[in-house]
């Protein structure tokens, strides 16, 4: 049976003259005829009384008239989202992100993407960098917010730059330090510093490293946590002073930009292959508004 069957049938039924569903239609009569006939042997029942002057339905016909509208009704829905899918209406984005550098655009990112497609479900991770690219490269995610990490090229990601931050020193805000607009990172040397553990940023935990190297000492790492929010507890604790992106923010710690400058980026990633078009969408939206210098206004 194909669905030009139960078109026919429906318009039959619901006209109850057969004369009158062919014009509906724009068919000949007796094609229409042929075609309910063939539906009643493949069901194995009279469906339609052509006994009378006026055909009537019979208690089956009557029954499949009520099912034909819901199938084609149901047909017709699933068709208008098959529409807004193709669209990037419709559909399903994960999105993995890790939080401080991020905080500053993505609610409001996500305000305006559900604003522009409200049938989206957007499903939010919140991970390390390293976890991050893995699970996009797995297909876990959609896209990710993140750091660039050791293995990126042999993952095979798409990528795009949204930011270069510069590395800042954290101190609390009763700190000698907290007052000043910079910092030289040879001041660091001889401090118990508290960076992210290369296993979670490699990017960041290097970068530190190099910049050290450079200012001509070997830092004395007393801590190397997982999260930035662990390293501004160490931090209130007084445990040592915290290395973080200028992005971080703590109302008890005061951020000093490190000089000679040293930046770490933040990037879109996505596979390769990723088209869907809620993915597709979203990926659109934060370039224009980084085109358009939206990303990074502050609330």
């Amino acid at each position: 049976m194909e669905l030009r069957h139960l078109r026919y049938f429906q318009a039959v039924a619901e006209e109850l003259s057969f004369s009158k569903a062919a014009r509906k239609l724009r068919i000949a009569q007796p094609a229409l005829s042929r075609a309910v006939q063939e539906m009643e042997r493949e069901i194995g029942t009279q469906l339609i009384e052509r006994e009378r002057k006026s055909p009537r339905l019979t208690p089956a016909g009557a029954v499949l008239l009520h099912e034909t509208g819901l199938i084609l009704e149901r047909l017709e829905e699933s068709l208008r989202r098959v529409r807004r899918t193709a669209k990037g209406e419709e559909g399903e984005l994960k999105l993995g992100y890790i939080g401080p550098p991020t905080r500053m655009f993505l609610s409001r990112l996500l305000k305006e993407y559900g604003k522009r497609f409200p049938r989206v479900t957007v499903i939010l991770e919140e991970r390390t960098p390293e976890r991050v690219w893995e699970m996009v490269s797995k297909g876990r995610l959609s896209v990710g917010l993140t750091r660039p990490v050791l293995a990126h090229e042999a993952l095979g990601l798409q990528a795009l730059l949204l930011r270069e931050e510069k590395f800042c020193a954290a101190v609390p805000k009763e700190h000698p330090w907290a007052t000043l607009t910079s910092l030289p990172w040879k001041k660091l040397a001889g401090e118990p510093l508290i960076i992210l553990a290369r296993r979670e940023g490699a990017g960041s935990h290097d970068a530190i490293r190099v910049a050290c190297d450079e200012a001509g000492f070997e830092p004395k790492v007393k801590h190397t946590p997982s999260l930035i929010g662990t390293i501004l507890q160490y931090v209130e604790a007084d445990a040592g002073v915290g290395i973080v992106p200028e992005s971080t923010v703590s109302k008890n710690i005061a951020l000093i930009p490190l000089k000679p400058q040293q930046t770490i980026p933040l990037v879109m990633v996505w596979a390769k292959d990723g088209d869907d078009p809620a993915v597709v969408a979203f990926r659109e939206l934060a370039m224009e508004w980084l085109r358009d210098g939206k990303l990074w206004v502050a609330e």
